[in-house]
């Protein structure tokens, strides 16, 4: 989806624990869990750390919850509450009761295809003109295991929120522009996070813990993992692409410095995504998650507000932000400083 420079990112905060845990901490080795440590929160609940983010974003730019037209929030796990609705919260909780709440319930890709949803209201909408899209996530026990309850992937606690507007008022030297954002979906993967569970009448029906490794594990056994990697290659050389050529972009322009990746196991990144990515970009590729863990429907927002926080980019220049989740689907995102 090309956005035609119409798209200013007015604010990007990423809210993230103090807290954090290394491997050893637990017992565990730095170089089978993937990460050097784990940001971890013992309170609030999710849909509050959505808010804290969404106040440090509004604050950046002296917005008030009343300028907000358009709310998504996006998770991938329990947000504390049973059969409702925490978009409603966080416009709530925000002052956006005049904004209209969304829910994306994307999985881990959630945070870019609610990107994505806000750039194509912004676009298309005359009553919209600024956006906040949330996320936020906490794997905590006793319904997840966050070291090692998944393969390849592990889990850190935080929130995020980014504020779009088609606003020219909202559009100054020095902002960053959203170009585009491109997503490419591959359903048959679907069965990775069900394995041959039949389905349940309730949550945590078959296991007292959420279990991906057990799910995935049940799926390689059957299938192998010969489909899913050939899919990953393609999904990403898809989404690269695509972003690129809707942002009228060379991947070998000079002035693309940086390609944030996904928070995902460092040798996942260094053995798959970085090889195919320098095929296809000279960005120089930027893993934020280190020491944080996967951040759920979060990562490409928390990527955006690290770049931003850290100053990576002069004016002129890009970045492209890349996201993944169950499904599958894959997003690339392209910004201009």
């Amino acid at each position: 989806m090309r956005t035609a420079d119409r798209i200013t990112i007015a604010a990007a905060a990423a809210w993230l624990p103090e807290r954090r845990l290394t491997p050893q901490s637990v017992g565990a080795d730095s170089e089978d869990v993937g990460y050097e440590a784990l940001v971890v929160a013992e309170d609030p609940s999710p849909p509050q750390m959505a808010v804290r983010a969404a106040e440090v974003a509004l604050e950046q730019v002296s917005w008030t919850g009343k300028d907000v037209d358009l709310l998504l929030h996006a998770w991938s796990y329990y947000q504390g509450h049973d059969f409702w609705s925490p978009a409603h919260y966080v416009a709530e909780q925000t002052g956006a009761r005049g904004a209209l709440p969304i829910g994306v319930q994307q999985m881990c890709n959630g945070g870019a295809v609610a990107l994505q949803t806000a750039a194509a209201y912004l676009l298309a909408a005359g009553d919209v003109s600024r956006a906040l899209i949330t996320t936020a996530d906490k794997f905590c026990t006793p319904g997840f295991d966050r070291w090692h309850g998944d393969i390849g992937v592990a889990y850190g606690d935080g929130a995020t929120a980014v504020l779009l507007s088609a606003a020219d008022a909202d559009s100054a030297p020095g902002s960053t522009q959203l170009l585009s954002v491109s997503t490419v979906s591959f359903p048959e993967l679907e069965g990775m996070h069900r394995g041959h569970d039949p389905f349940a009448p309730a949550p945590r029906w078959h296991s007292a813990q959420v279990s991906p490794r057990r799910t995935k594990k049940a799926y390689l056994r059957a299938y192998g993992d010969v489909g899913y990697r050939k899919a990953e290659r393609e999904a990403l050389t898809s989404v690269v692409t695509s972003a690129l050529e809707d942002a009228e972009l060379d991947g070998r322009d000079m002035r693309l410095k940086a390609v944030v990746l996904p928070r995902l196991h460092g040798r996942l990144l260094t053995t798959e995504y970085i090889p195919l990515l320098s095929a296809l970009t000279v960005a120089r590729p930027v893993d934020f998650g280190s020491t944080t863990g996967h951040l759920g429907a979060g990562d490409l927002a928390a990527g955006l507000a690290s770049l931003q926080e850290q100053r990576l980019l002069a004016e002129g220049e890009y970045a492209l932000l890349l996201s993944t989740g169950a499904g599958f689907s894959w997003s690339c995102a392209v910004v201009r400083r």
